[in-house]
Formats: structure tokens, sequence, C-alpha cells
């Protein structure tokens, strides 16, 4: 299967992941149903693709050994930004004790959201990678599910945030910062991921149904 053929697909199985995890989120209990864990596989089965890379964004860093729970995202998702204020509340819970991980993955079905990828890997150039990740999701509603770009409103919100506007023209100009996004996309097809939100536990893919569910996991992972 192409590269191509395998990011297409990501369409129909975001939307149903989209559902999954909105319906989760209403949940008032963490419900019967354990989460279940998948072992990630590269795409022939003879390729161990890494769950984190060297270059992979780290939103809140922990020490050697603690575990690292790792979200591959796409911008315009309704689904992760339902689920974005819930990681910012376990960020501050287990701040210094587990280790966040932010990949991006964009869907072909969302217009916009290669655009927004690359504008906020621009952002990290100039050490701004999380405000530009924040301001995304706040600001999804305006636009996102569009048919237009949005590349030079996200290039307004490069000026509000005062990064070098030269310089952020620059990087998303450079092929190299498209490559970049794109290489997060391979390796979470690679692993195995249909849609996003889909989280992975120390190199494990997990499938929580409510963020009580996320929790009792990330302190599984503590307690081991």
């Amino acid at each position: 299967m192409t590269k191509d053929l395998k990011r297409s697909l990501l369409l129909v199985a975001g939307f149903v992941v989209a559902l999954v995890v909105l319906l989760a989120l209403n949940r008032t209990g963490g419900g019967d149903d354990e989460p279940a864990a998948a072992t990630p596989t590269g795409g022939g089965g003879s390729v161990e693709v890494p769950v984190v890379r060297d270059d992979s964004h780290v939103l809140s860093p922990a020490p050697d050994g603690a575990p690292v729970l790792v979200e591959f995202l796409d911008f315009e998702c309704e689904a992760c930004r339902a689920v974005h204020p819930g990681i910012e509340q376990l960020r501050q819970e287990y701040d210094g004790r587990v280790a966040f991980v932010a990949r991006y993955m964009p869907g072909p079905g969302h217009f916009n959201a290669e655009n927004a990828a690359v504008a906020v890997e621009a952002a990290a150039q100039q050490g701004q990678y999380e405000a530009m990740y924040d301001r995304m999701f706040e600001t999804q509603g305006d636009w996102g599910e569009q048919q237009v770009s949005a590349a030079d409103l996200f290039r307004t919100f490069a000026g509000e945030l005062g990064l070098d506007l030269a310089a952020y023209d620059a990087a998303v100009a450079d092929p190299a910062t498209l490559d970049r996004v794109r290489s997060d996309l391979d390796d979470g097809l690679a692993l195995g991921v249909e849609g996003t939100p889909t989280f992975f536990l120390d190199g494990e893919r997990i499938e929580p149904q409510s963020l009580d569910d996320l929790r009792a996991l990330l302190d599984a992972a503590l307690a081991d």
C-alpha cells in the first residue's frame, strides 16, 4: 500500500475515531470496558518505527525512565480540540513525573490541517511551539472545516506571538519544514494510527475511554 493511499484512508478512519472520542468525553463514568493496548509495528512488519524520535516535541519533560505519553494529533480535528483541555489538566497533575509528547498527524480530509502543522513547526523554530500549538486549538472554530487556505491567518498568529515574521515566512516556505511534519505522519501510519487523537504510552498504543481511564493508565505506569 502506498503512503498516499494510507494517508487517504485516514479520512474515513478519522471520522470514526472522532466520534468515539467525543462520545467518551461526554461519559460521566469510566464504563465497563477496559482500555485496549496495542504494540506498534512497522508498516511491513520488518522495520521498527520509534513512537518518539529525537526531534519529537516534548510538551512536558520528565526524568529518564519516566512514563512517556505520546499523542498523534491533527490541529483541525474536533476530537483533538475536545481532548486538549484534559491533556493540559493531566500535564499539570503529572508535571515532572510523566513526559508528554505531541506528534503531527494531519488528516487529508482537513483542508488546513497540514498548513496548521507547518505553522506550528515554523513557530517551533523560534522557540514558540507550545504557544502556537495552543493558539491552533483555541481558534480552531474560526478556521477549521474551511476549504480555503488559512495560511494568512496563521501568519497573523505568528505576529501576535511576537515571532520574527521574515524568519517565520522562510520556515513556512522551506520544504524541510513540511518534510518534518510529514515524517511524523509517515511514522504514525507505520505505527498503525488510523485517526486522531491516538495515544501511545511507553511505546504501546492505548485506547482510553475517558480522562479517568487515561489517568489510571498513567498511574499504573508510574507504579511499575
